[in-house]
C-alpha cells in the first residue's frame, strides 16, 4: 500500500498555544483516521480499576498504544503475544503528547493465532490438574433428570430432546445461555454453577451443548471461566460442543466428551431395547440360578437319613446308660481310694512308734561313736594337752610361757 503525504494546511508564521496546537493535532488525527484496522501482537496488557483496558499492539518496527473503554465487548481472553486485528479510531492524548487507538472491536488474527492461544491455555490448565483422569466422575446409567446448558432456539437443544424421547424419556431442565459472542462464556459457566446449586430437583447429568461452527464461534467453550466451572462441577458433565473434529478445552475438563449434541444425548441415556434386552438376560440368569439352587437343596434333602423318634429315644437311653456306668466306675474308684486312705491312717501310730525306735537307736549309736572318738578318753589314760595362746604345742621348740595344761579333770595355767 502506497502512503501519500498530505499537503500542509497550517501557515508557518502562525503562533499557537500548546493547548491549541494539541487540539488542532487531535482534530487532524481523528478526522484523517475516523476508523482504522491494525494487525499486530499484544503486549503490556493492563486493566485499570476503572474497568478500562490499556495495552500496546506492535510488530517488528513499531508499537502503538491501545485503549479499550469499559463496556466494550471483548470476545476472548487477552494475553501477551496474541496476534489480533483491532478496529478503532486514532486519537491523541494531549496530556502526554502521544497518540493512541481507541478500539471498538478486537478479534484474533486467523486460526493460527487462535490455535496457539488455545494450546498455551491448555498447557496452563493441564498443569493445574483440571484435566486429570482422577477427577472424572462416572455417568449414572439411569438418570431421572438431565440439565442442559445451551441456546433455547438452537438446533442442538431440539436434537437432544428428540434423541432423548426416542431412547429413554427423562425430565429435562434447560438453562438458556448464549453459545456465541461476548457473553457466551459467562452464561455457560453460570448455567453449570446454577445446576450444581440446585437442591430440590437437582439434575443427575449436565449436558453442555452447541452445534458446529467456526473456530472463532466455538471459542467461548475454551474460556477459562467455562473450563473451571466444568472441572468444579459435582454433577457428572457431558460436553457436546461442535462436531467430531472440533476439540474445545471444555472437552478435556468434562467427564465425557461427545462428538455432537445428539451424541451427548446417546451417552446420557440407554435405549429402551437395550434395557429390555438386559432385563431379559438378567431374568434368564436369575431363573437359572434359582433352578440350580433348588436342585442342590433337593439333593441335600434326599440324601438326608431321617431317624424315627423311637430310634432317637433309644439312642439317647443308651447314651444315658453309658454315662451311668462311667459315673459308677469313677465313684467306686474314688470310694476304694478313700477306704485305702482310712486303713493307712489306722496303722499310722504303729508306724510312728517303729520309726521313733529306729531313730532313738540311731542316736544312741552315734553318741557311742562320738564318745569313743573323743580326746577325753585319751586324757583319761594319763595324757595331757599343752596350749600356748590357745594353740596346742606338739613339739619342744614351740614351748613358751604362759601355757595352759589340760588334764582329764581340769586345766592348770603356768
Amino acid at each position: 500500500m502506497t502512503i501519500q503525504k498530505p499537503e500542509p494546511f497550517v501557515k508557518p508564521d502562525i503562533i499557537f498555544s500548546v493547548s491549541d496546537a494539541a487540539a488542532l493535532l487531535k482534530n487532524v488525527v481523528e478526522t484523517a483516521f475516523p476508523q482504522i484496522k491494525i494487525r499486530g501482537e499484544l503486549s503490556q496488557i493492563t486493566r485499570a480499576a476503572s474497568g478500562h483496558i490499556y495495552m500496546t499492539v506492535k510488530d517488528a518496527g513499531a508499537a502503538i498504544s491501545v485503549i479499550i473503554w469499559r463496556g466494550t465487548p471483548v470476545p476472548f481472553q487477552l494475553a501477551d503475544g496474541l496476534e489480533v486485528i483491532i478496529t478503532g479510531k486514532f486519537t491523541t492524548y494531549p496530556a502526554r503528547s502521544n497518540y493512541q487507538i481507541v478500539a471498538n472491536e478486537i478479534e484474533m488474527a486467523g486460526a493460527g493465532a487462535i490455535l496457539k492461544m488455545l494450546e498455551e491455555r491448555k498447557k496452563k490448565l493441564a498443569a493445574e490438574g483440571l484435566f486429570d483422569a482422577s477427577r472424572k466422575r462416572p455417568i449414572p446409567k439411569f438418570p431421572n433428570i438431565i440439565g442442559i446448558v445451551t441456546s433455547p432456539t438452537g438446533a442442538a437443544f431440539q436434537d437432544i430432546q428428540n434423541r432423548l424421547r426416542e431412547r429413554f424419556p427423562v425430565r429435562v431442565l434447560l438453562y438458556p445461555a448464549q453459545v456465541q459472542g461476548v457473553t457466551a462464556a459467562a452464561e455457560v459457566a453460570a448455567g453449570i454453577e446454577y445446576f450444581n446449586k440446585m437442591t430440590d430437583v437437582r439434575p443427575d447429568i449436565i449436558i453442555v451443548a452447541r452445534g458446529g461452527g467456526s473456530l472463532e464461534d466455538l471459542l467461548p467453550f475454551s474460556e477459562e471461566i467455562v473450563v473451571r466451572a466444568t472441572a468444579a462441577s459435582k454433577i457428572p458433565l457431558i460436553s457436546g460442543v461442535g462436531h467430531e473434529p472440533d476439540n474445545m478445552l471444555i472437552d478435556f475438563a468434562a467427564d465425557i466428551r461427545a462428538p455432537t449434541p445428539t451424541g451427548a444425548a446417546e451417552i446420557a441415556v440407554p435405549t429402551k431395547i437395550s434395557i429390555m434386552t438386559e432385563i431379559e438376560n438378567l431374568s434368564h440368569r436369575m431363573s437359572g440360578a434359582y433352578i440350580a439352587r433348588f436342585r442342590n437343596l433337593r439333593h441335600i434333602v434326599e440324601s438326608l437319613n431321617v431317624k424315627s423318634p423311637r430310634q432317637m429315644i433309644m439312642e439317647r437311653t443308651q447314651r444315658l446308660d453309658d454315662i451311668g456306668r462311667t459315673i459308677n466306675i469313677i465313684f467306686m474308684g474314688r470310694l476304694n481310694a478313700a477306704r485305702t486312705a482310712i486303713l493307712s491312717a489306722n496303722s499310722f501310730p504303729v508306724l510312728l512308734s517303729n520309726k521313733l525306735a529306729t531313730v532313738r537307736q540311731s542316736v544312741l549309736h552315734e553318741s557311742q561313736m562320738l564318745n569313743s572318738l573323743s580326746y577325753k578318753n585319751v586324757l583319761s589314760r594319763g595324757y595331757a594337752i599343752v596350749r600356748h595362746n590357745n594353740k596346742i604345742i606338739s613339739v619342744k621348740s614351740e614351748f613358751a610361757r604362759p601355757v595352759e595344761i589340760e588334764f582329764m579333770d581340769g586345766t592348770v595355767n603356768i
